[in-house]
């Protein structure tokens, strides 16, 4: 059951966009290795503005997530690519639906 999650907002650099759409798209195959997070969405919010999303059942698969290989590339990354540091928001999931 999802009970927890993360936002991130990225604006990327001007010119850098298709580079940051490459990155996310190339962080689900890292993500899939990660057990404890249940869903994950790279998102395209405008033409620079990039989001991700993702959910988890409790704290340990949000803090393992935070440590795990994605999010440390995206912290190696973001000087190169963005415009500015992204911003995570931790959040609290009160109802969700999926259907796969």
């Amino acid at each position: 059951m999802v009970n927890v999650g993360l936002f991130v907002r990225m604006e990327a650099k001007p010119g850098k966009e298709a580079e940051v759409e490459k990155f996310l798209r190339g962080g689900l195959d890292l993500v899939r290795q990660e057990p404890g997070t249940l869903e994950w969405f790279a998102i395209r919010m405008g033409p620079s503005t990039f989001g991700i999303f993702d959910a988890f059942a409790d704290e340990n698969g949000r803090q393992a997530h935070l440590s795990g290989r994605v999010a440390e590339a995206l912290m190696n990354k973001s000087p190169d690519l963005l415009a500015k540091p992204p911003t995570l928001e931790k959040v609290e999931v009160l109802a969700a639906k999926h259907d796969v």
